[in-house]
């Protein structure tokens, strides 16, 4: 499976738990979908390119350490985090379609 294929069945999750206000542990989110934590990253990535292309609030934000409540260091789509959040949680999702693989 691609990581753009990833990143498809990933949107719907984070869509869910950004319009429940939140935030998702890395481990929560690598258990949900079957992937070891150290690649976890690699299939945030388009989510994060995709909100950044399209003006969308970091909805990558939202996943976080479980030490810190922080997203890790390959989150770049945002300076001041706990804003990304509140925009994130704060947008309206339903409008937003999921995006396809061939659109990551």
């Amino acid at each position: 499976m691609t990581r753009q294929e990833r990143a498809t069945q990933i949107w719907p999750i984070l869509t869910f738990c950004a319009s429940q206000r939140h935030l998702m542990s890395y481990e929560e989110l690598s258990g949900l979908i079957t992937v070891l934590l150290p690649g976890l990253g690699q299939l945030l990535e388009p989510i994060q390119k995709y909100c950044v292309k399209h003006q969308l609030p970091p909805l990558t934000s939202i996943v976080v350490s479980r030490t810190n409540g922080i997203p890790g260091e390959g989150f770049i789509a945002a300076e001041n985090v706990p804003e990304a959040q509140a925009n994130t949680f704060s947008h309206n999702w339903i409008q937003e379609h999921c995006p396809m693989p061939e659109e990551f």
